[in-house]
């Protein structure tokens, strides 16, 4: 199953050429501000991580999902590493209900481990005999959010009859309204974390399941030793308990988002979905606006199963947000009405 992904800017350049400074990569759903990085020292690169780190960096992200004290939580070389995991960390196999249209690693991580797919447009459509239940809360590539509510009487439901419901919160970090982590350890729940969407750190890999002690127990032993470097886990450290650059993080996050949202509005395209980072939007010569973007060299996000739509990502800034207007100014008079 070959499933096309954001973010792969060096085949871009390779078919419409510019340098990397010529592109606006708006194809991902990362933060394009990085989140300001703590000093290392030379030791955390020479030494493996020792426990004393892992476990520090454990209990600041704990804190800073707001989980209980009881819940198993795991880090993990991103979240992509933990789908693919999953599947096979289940006694037996047998249907996996996925909310979508959504992230399809997941489904293809499950139909790469024999399991057999049900595809549910909600969670209403999730049949009894439904092993596993996979919601992405708030969802890509539309933003949809399912309630809290909704999320937990489904995960007692499930569990009620010896099955399990993940829920992927990569895009969760900026809607703290829409995340069920203060539940993590509730018996059949397993919630996954991605760190690089919002800090903006996609490239250092880490993702976190919370969950029962027991699971993140079996997920622990599949990872292995040394699962996550030592700069990785104190990156994360210092960026889950610095309060005061939190905040300013934040905030600049939401003013991009605007930013974009002005854009695409002065543009006349549609914003049918999104999150606080990226915008969803319908537009009948989608793929045709997608290439008429690359030759402009910006970089978005189409997809196969649903060509009217296109994603786009946060601008860095005013001045970027000013080079993608003009672009797609250029853009869309180059496509026949």
């Amino acid at each position: 199953m070959q499933i096309e992904h954001g973010g792969a800017l060096d085949s871009a350049m390779e078919r419409f050429g510019g340098a990397l400074s010529d592109w606006i990569d708006l194809s991902t759903g990362i933060n394009p501000e990085v989140f300001p990085l703590p000093s290392i020292g030379l030791e955390i690169w020479n030494r493996l991580p020792d426990e004393k780190l892992l476990t520090s960096t454990l209990n600041a992200a704990r804190k800073y999902y707001g989980a209980a004290a009881e819940a198993g939580i795991v880090a993990a070389p991103g979240t992509q590493s933990l789908i693919q995991i999953l599947p096979d960390l289940m006694a037996a196999k047998g249907d996996v209900a996925i909310v979508g249209p959504t992230y399809q690693e997941h489904s293809a991580s499950f139909l790469n481990a024999g399991w057999r797919i049900s595809n549910c447009s909600s969670i209403s459509d999730i049949l009894p005999s439904s092993k596993v239940a996979v919601v992405v809360n708030p969802n890509n590539p539309d933003g949809r959010i399912i309630s809290r509510e909704s999320l937990l009487e489904l995960a007692r439901r499930m569990y009620s009859r010896g099955g399990v419901l993940i829920v992927d919160e990569a895009f969760a970090d900026p809607h703290p309204e829409a995340s069920i982590t203060d539940c993590a350890g509730m018996g059949g729940l397993i919630i996954l974390k991605s760190f690089g969407k919002f800090f903006g750190l996609g490239g250092l890999r880490l993702g976190f399941a919370l969950t029962t002690r027991d699971i993140a127990g079996a997920l622990r032993l599949r990872l292995g030793p040394w699962a996550v470097s030592g700069p990785a886990l104190t990156i994360a450290s210092h960026a889950f308990s610095d309060e005061i650059l939190l905040a300013g993080f934040a905030k600049r996050s939401r003013a991009r988002r605007e930013l974009l949202g002005r854009v695409l509005a002065e543009a006349g395209l549609f914003q049918v979905g999104g999150t606080m980072l990226f915008s969803l939007v319908e537009f009948e010569q989608a793929q045709q606006l997608h290439e008429a973007l690359c030759e402009q060299h910006v970089l978005t996000r189409k997809f196969d199963y649903a060509p009217q739509w296109l994603r786009f990502g946060l601008p860095l800034d005013e001045n970027e947000a000013e080079r993608l207007q003009q672009r797609l100014r250029i853009a869309l008079s180059a496509i026949p009405s």
